[in-house]
């Protein structure tokens, strides 16, 4: 009996990802797969355009562009961990993932996520010290401590997703192996669970909560100070100055905690499906294809490398 019993404990050996690719209409599945082709595909050019510009043009080689070019990084790891997967289910007949497939998924998912966020509340303290203390910025700023911020991110990162991905791996499945969601996730994990999850919730709310609180309270308290050294200034075109430089790195962080946050703190009572999938796409997908080109578009220096590193590559004129 006892055999029996840990035998139906583990019988689910893969999972089904609903999510979008459930729809049955073929031609639906080719739209999708088609519109996140194209979403993957601005996103992974876009980033290492970013990536390229900084490392070719020595005028970048400064705090603020080694911030973003680690930036553009975690954006093409961030947004790899899921499309993929995607664009096969939307054309695949069994739309599925192993359970060691989705665990691993899971932790990729989670040390870029974590990850990014801290790389913002670095790039926020970057403009702190830029527009705070101009004189020490280069002093403050220093190639260790940038080297410093960003492998403190990834350390981070690293231990989160690795506590969640422990605590998972010693889940059990053994009822539905449906997932409504393209990609595994830790909440919709944790509801098809056969084995009680308490514990597992408890660590994900607590560690969320101290993560995502600790690097926002960072990035508040820099712009805090931003915007009161910004507001001293005098002239208006200093303070629309002092603005422009931190207006990129703004939009950016709005568009990944808003949704981040609602995501994980809504009540039940406003949770479905497809609400869930929409939020989702918005952080983990859409924003990472959205950063290369707010900074591109919001940067003249950026768009300046860029324009300089395409004319290089410009046809011959013949006569």
């Amino acid at each position: 009996m006892h055999f029996l019993s840990m035998e139906t404990q583990n019988n689910v050996t893969e999972f089904i990802l609903l999510g979008l690719s459930n729809d049955p209409q073929i031609k639906m599945q080719i739209f999708f797969f088609l519109l996140f082709l194209v979403i993957y595909l601005i996103t992974l050019t876009g980033n290492i355009v970013i990536m390229v510009v900084i490392r070719a043009d020595s005028r970048l080689h400064t705090p603020m562009y080694f911030f973003l070019f680690h930036l553009s990084f975690v954006d093409i790891c961030y947004s790899s961990v899921t499309v993929p997967n995607m664009l096969v289910n939307f054309l695949a007949e069994h739309k599925t993932i192993s359970v060691h497939g989705c665990i691993v998924q899971l932790f990729f998912f989670l040390l870029s996520a974590c990850s990014e966020i801290f790389i913002l509340s670095a790039m926020a303290y970057d403009r702190y010290a830029a527009i705070c203390d101009p004189l020490r910025y280069m002093q403050i700023m220093s190639k260790t401590i940038c080297i410093q911020l960003v492998s403190g991110a990834w350390t981070i990162g690293f231990f989160y997703a690795l506590l969640h991905t422990v605590l998972a791996l010693r889940l059990h499945f053994c009822g539905s192996n449906h997932i409504a969601h393209f990609s595994c996730e830790l909440p919709p994990l944790l509801q098809l669970s056969c084995t009680k999850t308490s514990t597992n919730q408890v660590v994900f709310l607590t560690s969320a909560t101290i993560v995502g609180s600790s690097s926002f309270f960072l990035t508040v308290v820099s712009y805090i100070h931003i915007i009161s050294t910004i507001l001293k200034i005098r002239s208006a075109e200093g303070r629309h100055k002092a603005f422009s430089t931190c207006s990129s790195h703004l939009i950016v962080i709005g568009l990944f905690y808003l949704t981040g946050f609602f995501r994980y703190t809504k009540t039940s009572s406003v949770s479905s499906a497809v609400l869930d999938e929409m939020i989702s796409i918005q952080y983990s997908i859409i924003t990472p294809m959205l950063n290369p080109i707010i900074y591109s578009f919001k940067n003249k220096e950026v768009k300046t490398a860029v324009w300089k590193i395409l004319g290089k590559f410009r046809f011959p004129k013949y006569c």
